[in-house]
Formats: C-alpha cells, sequence, structure tokens
C-alpha cells in the first residue's frame, strides 16, 4: 500500500463495501482499468474520518457501504474514452436513462479530474445494522439523473429522511456533499488537495 494510504475495511472493522468498479456492476458495465482488487482504498485522514462517521451511524441504528473512495487517475481517463464509445444500451437504463453517455462530462457527472483521485473523496450509504441491507435513497449509486441531487423533487419521505441523515453524519465529521450525488462527500481538509494518484487499487 502506498504511504499514507490505507484499505477502508481494515481500517474500519465492520464496514460493508462493493468496490463497483472492479466488476462489471457499474455505469461502464465491465471492470474499470486500475482496479485489480475489489478492494476500497483512501488516505488515511479520510479513514479516521470515516471511522467517526461509522461511529455517529451506528448511534442511529445504520450502518456504512462503502462504494468507491480513491480512483486512479487510469479509470477517470478510461471513464471518458467510454463516454465517446457508440452506445450499446448494456447500463443506460439503471444509470443514465434520461441522458446520452457523451453528456455526461458537461452536466459533471464524469470530470476529467475526479477528486477520487485525491484519495480523500467516497461514495457510500447507509446500511441497516439488523440486516445488512442498504436503505432506501430514491435512487441507486451512479444515477446520473437529476433525481440523485441533493433536495431534488419527487424523491420519497422516507428516502429524503436518509439522504438527510447521511449528510447530517458526513458533514459532521469533516466532509462536504457533492450537489448532484448524494452518495459522493470529499474530506474538507484533504491531505492531498492538489495531488491525482494513478497507482492501481491491488489486494
Amino acid at each position: 500500500m502506498r504511504d499514507g494510504f490505507a484499505f477502508v475495511d481494515e481500517a474500519l472493522p465492520g464496514v460493508r463495501w462493493d468496490a463497483k468498479y472492479a466488476g462489471p456492476d457499474n455505469f461502464t458495465g465491465r471492470a474499470v482499468d486500475g482496479y485489480l482488487a475489489s478492494r476500497v482504498v483512501g488516505t488515511v485522514e479520510l479513514c479516521a474520518a470515516l471511522e467517526r462517521a461509522q461511529g455517529k451511524a451506528e448511534a442511529r441504528g445504520f450502518g456504512l457501504l462503502v462504494w468507491d473512495a480513491y480512483r486512479p487517475q487510469r479509470a477517470v481517463d478510461a471513464f471518458l474514452r467510454w463516454a465517446e464509445e457508440p452506445e450499446d444500451g448494456a447500463a443506460k437504463a439503471r444509470h443514465y436513462p434520461n441522458i446520452a453517455r457523451t453528456e455526461m462530462v458537461e452536466r459533471g457527472y464524469v470530470a476529467p479530474r475526479s477528486g477520487h483521485s485525491r484519495g480523500s473523496t467516497v461514495d457510500l450509504t447507509f446500511t441497516y445494522l439488523d440486516t445488512g441491507a442498504p436503505v432506501p435513497m430514491g435512487g441507486d449509486h451512479d444515477l446520473m439523473d437529476p433525481v440523485s441531487h441533493h433536495g431534488a423533487e419527487g424523491v420519497p419521505e422516507l428516502a429524503a429522511a436518509n439522504r438527510q441523515a447521511l449528510r447530517s453524519v458526513m458533514e459532521s465529521c469533516g466532509f462536504r456533499a457533492y450537489p448532484w450525488e448524494w452518495w459522493h462527500y470529499t474530506l474538507r481538509d484533504e491531505p492531498y488537495p492538489e495531488t491525482y494518484f494513478d497507482f492501481p487499487v491491488e489486494g
């Protein structure tokens, strides 16, 4: 492991994770460059803040399910290449039903430089402590649609309350929200604010 980084599951005993980009269950429909193992990696500072968030979530009866944190720059580059490929329809209905894949960059869902590559951004949700099942959030991870925005209209009452609870926990632990994705948070005092890393995620 690179100095200053850690595996999230080792830093947070009991955390659940599902490394979406290490396999085909993501908006590209395939494993993404740079993810060589189904693990989630983040800066030591990110892991410490997530540990605090885990404790506050548990006090509310929730656990954490982490989908992604550190993302190699080569993965971001792969997203950009994929966005220019012809549409095959494989993931469109689930992840970007109302836009073309070529619109993802201009709408802010995919960026040439991602905060994830700095190591202190995380994609996550709550789970129920007793069952481990994800709580309702009114939309899945990487649903590139206005319904994923904070404050979106039409989100069921329970899901809206769960989104607000997640935001409250994360912001109280030093994170800032991303307006267009309810699952996406960045550490306010990130240790590498100008560095975009490209080492692979390996087991």
